[in-house]
């Protein structure tokens, strides 16, 4: 082996922390790179202000890199969006913005985590089982496009149990993801 291959990669350093109006245009740019049909800043904004909702951008360095949001209604959480910079998917960055968000809808006394994914985003849902989200349902033709999308829900998140899993999640990217998290 050369010296080069006995090199690990070092961890990206992000920092995660509440989304602000200055920062749409990193989240915009992902947000298009991302979706098909992107949201407007204009419904970022509209999002931004809602009492009942909680965004989320990761840094790094300088530069956006992710976000994501949640929307609280009584003791459940829907995950609105969450998408990651194209560049840098595949490095932990999407898992470390959803335990950072089921960690906010637990501050918020959320019980349970439902979202809505299309369902043959195979990356999607191999996250989201991974944090114990499962389908439960189907929205036909969810999508422009006709896509159906799978209604899928993480329940009970307010247990020990789940505690724990969020902990090994987190164990387990912290190898490649050093994060920093201001509220």
């Amino acid at each position: 082996m050369t010296r080069r291959a006995l090199r690990t990669e070092a961890p990206l350093e992000l920092v995660l922390a509440p989304m602000r109006t200055k920062d749409l245009t990193g989240v915009l740019r992902i947000e298009q790179a991302s979706f098909d049909v992107p949201w407007s800043r204009r419904l970022f904004v509209e999002e931004l202000v809602q009492r009942t909702r909680v965004y989320r951008v990761a840094w790094r360095g300088r530069r956006i890199v992710g976000f994501g949001g949640l929307m609280l209604v009584d003791d459940e959480a829907h995950v609105n969006n969450i998408a990651v910079d194209p560049d840098l998917v595949g490095r932990g960055i999407g898992r470390v913005i959803l335990s950072d968000l089921a960690r906010r809808a637990l501050e918020r006394e959320a019980r349970h985590l439902t979202l809505e994914v299309r369902a043959d985003n195979q990356p999607a849902l191999a996250l989201y089982a991974r944090f114990g989200f499962a389908p439960v349902g189907v929205r036909p033709h969810y999508y422009p496009g006709g896509e159906d999308a799978l209604i899928m829900w993480a329940r009970d998140i307010d247990t020990d149990a789940y505690q724990g899993r969020l902990h090994a999640i987190d164990s387990e990217v912290a190898v490649r993801v050093s994060v920093t998290t201001r509220s």
